[in-house]
């Protein structure tokens, strides 16, 4: 009898050629939903963790006083009890660039003299631009983006001097140094330490890590140990960066594994209900309850096993320029954040099982059923079910498409509710993401609301032509030029902070007024204007365990200056601070420019400025100012928008099913009506409005929801300080496009089914029947 089953499961599939098809369409976009949300969520959880690892990073990366411990004694310290593996001892110098350089601002450069990138245990290097430091006067420089080959061959000097040529640029997880050199170049520029760079077996807290360096280093000479940079401190400064983007990716995943379940398990156990009368049928002609249940069972499962395979398949493909997107500008070394390899045998077999469970239970309860009942039950839903609403609608004055539209849902409660369901996520999913980019959108806005002018200098363009005006003859051209309104410049220079391990970027504001667009908003405290104030985003204080009110020294060329943190920022690096022209001053007479921020006036003609600029010193580069435009906030927005079009239409799916299964079943209803005068068009309403008001449902429960889930994501984004102003981003005319959402979703998917039930010949139904 097994060649039976199959046969009639291979012709149920054959004759059902639509419904075959909307499964298997419909497990198609859920499967691919599914392997990118959990692709998503997996990486989320520890994206830092597999980088780390990857790159075979650092614990500790410890410096030590050469006149204190030998090479041998630093070498020794790696066969410890509790070291995993260890590099080094490496020389280590200190030298400082006074200019510009290939895109660095002036300040210290660590150089560490390594003779192979790779070789070692620990700390991975892998040059990512040009080649390896072979030679005295060759230096490879640590550039996570991999630099421009146009800048290989570039000589840098040093303040003694010295110069070095740029053969190549690379990066590494631990952040171990600014530069590497060959080991007999480190000792010509007088190292001041020796690097040893350790992994340990017990590193999972500070605590831990702790006990394990000081087990490495006992029986070193008193005060051997210069610094020890632990890896928890570059954790904590990626999570600052991933944190802008894991809350949002995490309830995008957890949505799409909803939204999939609910329209597959509606989906299949939809077919099968409407299928009860060829049950009905099969058991009238001698199959077995249980065979019966085969039959079903194999024929939902053909479609839902190629939409799994090529579901799987697209989602796969998808996986991997999505993850690259939502991770752009997140410092992972050369790791690449990629979906977990047990992703498609995961979907594979737990899709296939979940179409498989969803079809079993309508099924087992059509097995139950005589074949004269299964036959009847085929035929309509059950007598009573929904009346008491479509009597109650057919007695009020609505138009009786209207009304017979509004009622149809309760005959089937169930289906309508996972139906609705399928909606109301979709709304959440659109409200999420309209608030999100919206909120982002009014933080990176310039402060002003005016039309700004990005010039950058030869030393940060992408011009490598010799400037033809100082910096005090550009500002004085740019504020000559016809146009402009105001003129902000803005110095950059790294400087080192008293007690912490790394260097910062401080940027130093000068000019007619801070106005700069890449300044951003200060949302508590006040702008650094003063003598001595600084000011930072959330990311430097969290990194730097700092408040408001807290002092720092800088550091710079043997100079120091205590400043006061005055101003938070909405955003902001985390290795970066803010201030201004005179408290430069305090470190350097040297204002480092950078670039200027032109603020045009009202009116002004963007392009003739700036071809104005370009034709007075080619060496500058001049951009319009578009907020929004920050690679991070671009990767949200792409990120946020595929998955809420991926939600949308799996959603639409579940309703173009809802409403075809609904027409399979109302065949001699649809019949009736049209021989007693219904016209095409009040068949299409009447099927549109029964999945209409759903989404006018779906719209009320689902934006109140949306709204609460956006504020969670934007309070639980340390990197970026969002105010009240930036976060109530509802106002009527949004709030009024949204609760259009549900509707617009509900709709798209009923058209098509609306439309076959227009066109039912009234004959042919009848005589079916």
């Amino acid at each position: 009898m097994s060649g039976a089953v199959w046969r009639a499961s291979r012709a149920a599939v054959k004759r059902r050629r639509v419904q075959t098809i909307v499964i298997g369409l419909v497990v198609f976009c859920s499967t691919a939903t599914v392997l990118l949300a959990l692709a998503v969520i997996s990486a989320a959880r520890a994206p830092f963790d597999a980088a780390f690892e990857g790159e075979r990073g650092a614990h500790v990366s410890a410096l030590f006083d050469p006149a204190k411990a030998s090479a041998e004694q630093l070498a020794a310290t790696a066969h410890r009890p509790g070291v995993e593996a260890a590099a080094g001892p490496f020389d280590q110098a200190v030298v400082t660039i006074p200019t510009d350089w290939v895109g660095h601002a002036p300040g210290p450069l660590t150089l560490v003299g390594r003779p192979d990138p790779a070789a070692a245990p620990v700390d991975r290097v892998e040059v990512l631009t040009g080649r390896w430091a072979t030679a005295p006067g060759e230096v490879v420089i640590d550039t996570p983006g991999g630099g421009s080959a146009k800048f290989l061959g570039t000589p840098i000097t040093t303040s003694t001097g010295l110069k070095l040529t740029i053969v190549g640029f690379a990066t590494d997880m631990s952040q171990s140094s600014g530069g590497w050199v060959t080991p007999e170049q480190a000792a010509a520029l007088h190292p001041t330490g020796r690097q040893m760079l350790y992994r340990f077996t017990d590193a999972g807290t500070e605590q831990q890590l702790t006990a394990s360096f000081a087990g490495a280093t006992e029986g070193l000479p008193k005060d051997a140990v210069a610094s020890g940079q632990s890896y928890l401190v570059l954790k904590q400064a990626f999570s600052a960066g991933a944190d802008a983007f894991l809350p949002l990716m995490t309830v995008f995943g957890v949505l799409g594994l909803i939204v999939a379940a609910l329209i597959v398990g509606n989906v299949v156990s939809g077919a099968v209900v409407a299928g009860y009368r060829h049950i009905g049928v099969l058991k009238s002609i001698g199959f077995t309850p249980r065979q019966v249940v085969t039959v079903y069972l194999t024929m939902v499962s053909v479609p839902a096993v190629v939409g799994t395979v090529l579901g799987t398949a697209a989602g796969w493909v998808a996986a991997y320029p999505i993850l690259q997107t939502a991770f752009n500008g997140i410092a992972t070394g050369t790791a690449v954040i990629e979906p977990a390899g047990w992703l498609p045998v995961a979907t594979l077999v737990s899709v296939p099982l979940l179409v498989a469970l969803a079809a079993l239970v309508p099924a087992s309860r059509a097995h139950r059923l005589s074949a004269a009942q299964a036959i009847s039950a085929g035929s309509a839903p059950r007598t009573g079910r929904g009346l008491k609403v479509q009597r109650w609608l057919g007695g009020t004055r609505l138009p009786r498409a209207v009304s017979l539209g509004l009622g149809q849902p309760f005959a089937r409660p169930a289906r309508t509710a996972l139906t609705m369901a399928a909606i109301v996520l979709g709304v959440v999913t659109v409200t999420v993401t309209t608030g999100v980019s919206s909120t982002l959108a009014r933080s990176m806005a310039a402060p002003d609301g005016k039309t700004h002018i990005d010039v950058l200098t030869s030393a940060f363009s992408e011009n490598k032509i010799a400037p033809r005006l100082t910096q005090e003859q550009t500002e004085a051209m740019l504020h000559a030029t016809p146009g402009a309104d105001q003129v902000s410049v803005r110095g950059l220079v790294r400087v080192g902070l008293v007690g912490q391990p790394q260097l910062v970027f401080a940027n130093f504001y000068g000019g007619d007024a801070m106005v700069d667009h890449r300044r951003l908003n200060v949302v508590e405290g006040r702008p650094a204007s003063g003598l001595g104030e600084i000011e930072a985003g959330p990311a430097f204080l969290d990194q730097h365990g700092l408040k408001l009110g807290d002092k720092v020294t800088l550091l710079l060329d043997g100079k120091q200056a205590t400043v006061t943190l005055v101003g938070l920022e909405v955003e902001g690096n985390a290795n970066a601070i803010t201030s201004n022209a005179a408290t430069r001053a305090l470190l350097t007479p040297d204002p480092h420019v950078v670039e200027y921020d032109v603020r045009l006036a009202a009116g002004a003609d963007v392009k003739a400025y700036q071809d104005a600029v370009n034709a007075a010193d080619p060496s500058l580069s001049t951009s319009v100012v578009t907020p929004g435009s920050v690679g991070p906030i671009v990767a949200i927005k792409t990120f946020s928008t595929v998955f809420t079009v991926l939600l949308s239409v799996v959603a639409a799916l579940g309703v173009f099913n809802t409403l075809l299964l609904t027409i399979r079943e109302r065949r001699r209803d649809l019949g009736m009506l049209k021989s007693i005068g219904m016209t095409p068009r009040q068949v299409v309403a009447m099927t549109v409005t029964s999945v209409a008001w759903q989404g006018v449902a779906s719209g009320i429960i689902g934006i109140p929801l949306g709204i609460l889930v956006h504020r969670l994501i934007v309070e639980h984004v340390r990197i970026i300080h969002f105010t009240d102003g930036m976060i109530d981003v509802w106002g009527v005319p949004l709030l009024t496009a949204l609760a259009l959402a549900g509707v617009a979703i509900a709709v798209l998917g009923a058209l098509v089914p609306a439309r076959s039930a227009a066109r039912l010949p009234i004959a042919e139904v009848l005589h079916n029947e």
